[in-house]
């Protein structure tokens, strides 16, 4: 199907283009949600007199998304979850988790402007896209932590394996200590 586009879509083109897409994707995604019209002669003459009106409203769309993007950019989000010692979640981080401590911290997302490619798994600083505007994105990043104090940690750029290898390393020596004070102690008995 033959469809118009009415603002840019990722990987397929921009407005005012001429496109060719499977008909499920236009009947399903972009006709409902908007993004295109279906490219007959009626509607092309019709996108042609509205298209100063669109690009306006986009072009004023964008401005308020980089405002935004300005002062979400760089922004890091603390999620305190469960998980192992090996630092394996017992779940996981979702777009709607990251799109919740964004409205927490009282910014204005959405879970379907989280782009993520992967649910995250495990503990530590994650990097997450967040789609403002078709041409406009924030990077963000989310902390996720088992308490306050180790998220703190990880933001001064140590991870979880980081931690658990000093904590044993010092365990070790401590017990070291230990076992030469007390076979200190009894070559001094004997």
């Amino acid at each position: 199907m033959q469809v118009i586009l009415l603002q840019r879509v990722a990987k397929l083109g921009h407005m005012g283009e001429v496109v060719k897409v499977r008909d499920g994707y236009a009947r399903n995604f972009l006709l409902p949600q908007g993004k295109a019209l279906r490219a007959t002669e009626t509607n092309i003459a019709n996108f042609a007199t509205r298209k100063a009106d669109l690009e306006a409203r986009n072009s004023e769309s964008r401005a308020a998304a980089q405002a935004e993007a300005a002062a979400l950019d760089g922004q890091i989000f603390v999620l305190i979850r469960q998980a192992s010692e090996s630092g394996a979640l017992y779940g996981s981080v979702t777009a709607r988790d990251a799109a919740d401590a964004a409205q927490a911290a009282g910014f204005a997302v959405a879970r379907a402007q989280v782009a993520l490619d992967r649910p995250i798994k495990d503990l530590g600083l994650h990097g997450v896209t967040v789609v403002l505007h078709p041409e406009v994105n924030a990077k963000v990043t989310i902390n996720v932590a088992r308490s306050p104090q180790e998220a703190e940690l990880q933001a001064k750029g140590k991870s979880i394996q980081e931690l658990a290898a000093e904590a044993e390393a010092a365990a070790e020596s401590e017990m070291a200590e230990l076992l030469g004070d007390i076979g200190g102690a009894a070559t001094d008995e004997g």
